[in-house]
């Protein structure tokens, strides 16, 4: 008996669902447009809000920014969950050797005494901020319109939240349950915290999804990462002896490198639509940044003392030539 091998083509019947079709024409689809584009609830929505009856369950509206397809707000990253997922696991890796690296080596009980102390003084209560952060992009992702966009709030939400629990176990690790209670604390009464916890609390009762974004995504992050996990801790810590909170936080360093592209590609195409919008995206940002320049000094003085007031001058200036470059004239 003979047994000819062959190969067989099979042409699909259909290349990609009709919605991507008309948008990207007759052709196979990615899985993130799959998973993004066009998905956003529009129709038949049954009711509106009983807190707005105005508003429409999922109302473009609600912002100040007009956008003619807000599809245009394409994540660069093409995150949908698969490739979100596997991207931070692979992070995750890293960052459980950084810790099994610390502890199995002793680096924690190393440290000289006043910088561990330090380090816990201006992380610990970073973990409320990272809380805030989550709550305010959960905010975003509810309120906001298209998948491109909200999705990867989404995930920014989650983001912060595993970052809050980064720096907690940076904080069992140098200085166990006591240092976490004293950042609470601090954060609560201290009056170099209560600036930054005022502009996390204010943001939390923004209603424009898109300000919001501004002001937590674009203003705050922009500062706070660069100032606290670059020029505090990667520049002054480790050369004092604290190598190890570098270890220890270097996701942090890694997820804002990452996501400012995200946050970058969406000011850029929202600020090209329109001069209404651009107009709007520059008020929005001038405000913002100023509060949280202002916020970030009383923090950043805690580990660099007069030094601090230069540090958040030198990042307010960087901070300005990197919106810039979106096309947005601060």
């Amino acid at each position: 008996m003979q047994i000819d091998l062959r190969t067989v083509a099979i042409e699909p019947q259909r290349n990609a669902f009709d919605h991507l079709v008309r948008r990207f024409g007759d052709k196979p689809a990615s899985r993130y447009q799959e998973g993004s584009y066009d998905i956003q609830a529009a129709e038949n929505l049954h009711y509106r809000p009983t807190w707005d009856p105005d508003q429409a369950l999922y109302d473009e509206r609600i912002t100040r920014i007009v956008m003619k397809d807000w599809y245009a707000l394409k994540d660069p990253r093409q995150f949908y969950y698969s490739t979100y997922t596997l991207t931070r696991a692979r992070q995750q890796d890293t960052t459980e050797a950084n810790f099994a690296f610390v502890e199995s080596r002793g680096l924690a009980a190393m440290m000289v005494p006043d910088l561990a102390a330090t380090a816990l003084k201006v992380l610990m209560p970073l973990r409320h901020a990272a809380w805030g952060a989550n709550q305010n992009n959960t905010f975003i992702c509810g309120y906001g319109y298209a998948t491109v966009f909200t999705q990867p709030c989404m995930y920014h939400a989650m983001d912060n939240l595993g970052i809050a629990q980064y720096l907690s176990r940076l904080g069992l690790l140098l200085g166990d349950t006591e240092a976490l209670e004293e950042g609470k604390r601090a954060w609560l009464n201290d009056a170099a915290w209560q600036p930054l916890r005022r502009y996390v609390e204010d943001c939390m009762v923004v209603r424009d999804p898109f300000e919001l974004f501004v002001a937590q995504n674009v203003a705050l992050d922009g500062l706070l990462y660069p100032l606290v996990y670059g020029r505090v801790v990667d520049d002054d810590f480790s050369v004092k002896g604290g190598s190890a909170v570098a270890m220890l936080t270097q996701f942090m360093t890694d997820w804002f490198d990452e996501t400012r592209k995200w946050v970058d590609a969406v000011l850029k195409v929202v600020a090209a639509e329109s001069d209404d919008n651009r107009t709007q995206l520059r008020q929005w940002i001038a405000d913002w940044n100023c509060r949280a320049a202002a916020a970030m000094v009383p923090v950043i003085e805690i580990a660099l003392g007069v030094e601090a007031d230069e540090a958040v001058a030198e990042q307010v200036e960087a901070f300005k030539a990197r919106i810039r470059k979106t096309g947005i004239d601060l």
